[in-house]
Formats: structure tokens, sequence, C-alpha cells
């Protein structure tokens, strides 16, 4: 499933940062790591990581699961003390100033964090007293929020008959009842069906257009294209970062061939037992090879697919998706 139908993510400024750690002084950057690292006994769950998010843009944080990412939004939250490395969150310390950090912020797990014996309406007005948002602010926050997300007519519905994608909306809601300049989404659209997906995405951009900085964690390389930075992540440690497409353009090594043909799990086998290509792998009904000079490699695929009867109908050298570059960046950072 792709997301071409979205509209393109609002573009942002880029301008150095020009303060000093520790300054809560408002400059480019709403987020600013160096070298943060969180270990649990002998285990290093985050490995000295390096990045910057702009003020009002979306920033991708990729990886699979146990990669690193809760732990990091964790530490940026002050819910986790990082064992080395420091960060800012809005200009805020994560170690000395996590309470301010909070104050500006609205979060939303995977989980959604929901009442499910709340009804929808029930579930708005206790996150926004929990934010400090009452009375007639309260009322106008909850109408905006429930314009936006869509759901007029399911004030009084019990937030545990909702499908995936309502409860979706509505957790994002509660997450900028308080006018929350910043917003971290960890893993925001996991189980969610992909229509949902995407309204959810139309939701963040909205959002972003009016200012406010988002940071999306992902397994979603989809999704992915549609952030204007990105950082991924694996065992821990950033292996690329940049924007989608400057990661495609200088973070892949070699080309990528792909193929369509008849029996792709037969396929499959036999490129692998080539022994030629740096990786192989299956995109849906479609293969990926990939590998320097690939072009030179077709006469002897072809011929090794035809001898096992398996009918090549077409043959390309495309451009890297950003999985074909995450693979690639995994590969070549391994232990």
């Amino acid at each position: 499933m792709t997301f071409d139908g979205l509209r393109q993510a609002p573009s942002v400024k880029r301008q150095a940062s020009n303060v000093t750690w520790g300054s809560s002084t408002v400059n480019d950057y709403a987020v600013e790591v160096f070298n943060l690292t969180k270990k649990f006994g002998d285990f290093t769950a985050v490995n000295g990581v390096t990045f910057n998010i702009r003020r009002g843009e979306i920033f991708g944080f990729l990886g699979p699961n146990g990669a690193g990412k809760t732990t990091t939004i964790r530490m940026l939250l002050g819910l986790l003390r990082p064992t080395g490395g420091q960060a800012t969150v809005l200009g805020y310390d994560i170690v000395h100033q996590a309470e301010e950090i909070r104050k500006h912020i609205g979060y939303m797990s995977q989980r959604f964090s929901l009442y499910q014996d709340l009804t929808v309406s029930e579930n708005l007005d206790f996150y926004g007293r929990t934010y400090g948002v009452r009375g007639g602010r309260l009322q106008e926050r909850k109408r905006f929020v429930i314009e936006m997300a869509g759901l007029q007519g399911r004030e009084r519905e019990l937030t545990r008959n909702l499908s995936g994608g309502w409860k979706q909306r509505l957790a994002l809601g509660a997450a900028i009842l308080h006018e929350p300049e910043m917003l971290f989404l960890d893993e925001p659209t996991a189980g969610v069906d992909p229509i949902s997906r995407r309204a959810f995405w139309d939701l963040l951009y909205r959002l972003a257009e009016d200012g406010t900085t988002i940071f999306v964690t992902t397994h979603y390389m989809d999704e992915a294209e549609h952030c204007q930075d990105l950082a991924f992540i694996h065992n821990g440690r950033i292996i690329a970062q940049g924007s989608p497409e400057e990661i495609k353009l200088h973070k892949m090594q070699g080309q990528v061939l792909e193929i369509d043909c008849t029996q792709p799990d037969v396929a499959i086998t036999v490129l692998r037992q080539m022994g030629l290509f740096d990786e192989v792998a299956l995109y849906g009904a479609l293969i990926h090879v990939v590998a320097e000079g690939i072009a030179e490699h077709k006469p002897s695929i072809a011929q090794a697919l035809a001898e096992v009867g398996v009918q090549v109908r077409a043959m390309d050298i495309i451009a890297p998706s950003l999985e074909d570059v995450f693979i690639a960046n995994v590969r070549n950072n391994a232990d």
C-alpha cells in the first residue's frame, strides 16, 4: 500500500541552529540530540544516537521492533534517564527540565492509552483536565478535535466500540487538546488498516502546516516517504539519516534490478543460490536484486531462471525505494 494520494509534507526553511546546549531560547531546532545512549545492564538499547529536528517539520524515526525507537522517545520525554549523551526538547534539557518538556508536548503511544469504558466525549474531558484545559477553552478545543478527526456524531459512543482507525483519531485528538508545540507519536499506525493510515497522515499534515513539530516512529517505509527528514535506527544505532531523497541518492550501495516473473518463490531461491548479489528480496509479487553493475548480470539471471522454467515478463533497473536503502544499510552495518 502506498500513499500516492497524500499531499506532500509542508516544506521547512532549513537554517543552522545558533544556540548552546541547555538554553531554552527559541531556535531553529525543536529537538537536539547528541550521542544519546541508554543501557540496561549489559544490553545497550540506544547506542550514541545524534540527530536534530527542525521546528514545524515531520521527522520520521524508522526501524524494526526492538531497534531502540521507543527507548529514544522515552528518554526525550524525560521518562527514562539516559546512560550517556545529552538532548534538549523545545530548548529544555531532558534530564533536568523534564516537567517543562511535558507541559509543551503531546504524546500518543501505539496502544492509544484511551479509557475503553468512557465515551469519546468523556475521554476528551479527562485528557483535557489532565492537561489543565478547562471550562470554555476545553469545550472549544473539544469541538475543534471532533471536527478535525471526523468524530461528529460519535461523541456519546463508548470508546471500546470504535474501530482501530477511529480510536487512533481519538487518541491523536486527546494528545493535541492543549495545543502542544510538538507531538511524539510512537508507532501510531501499527495495526490500523491502510485507509485509516492514509486519513491519519492527512491529519498530521494539517497539524504540521499549522506549525506543530511531529516526531513519529514507524516501521512502514511507505509512510516514511512523506516525512521531511528521517533517521534509520537498527540495533540501537542510527545507520542513515537525511531527507528521503538524500537517503536514496547517497546511502544506497549498488543498483536495484526489479524482476517481474512467474513463480517468484522458485526464482528467489535460484537467484540467492547464484551467490552474485548483495541482496535478493521479494516485494509483493516482484523481486529486487541488488548489486554493483547489476546490468552486467541480466543475461545470466535470464538464463538461470529459464533453466528452471521461470518466465521473465520484465527486468528493469529502477530507483531504490527506502526499503531497499534500509536493507542495504542494515547489511553494511551488520556486527
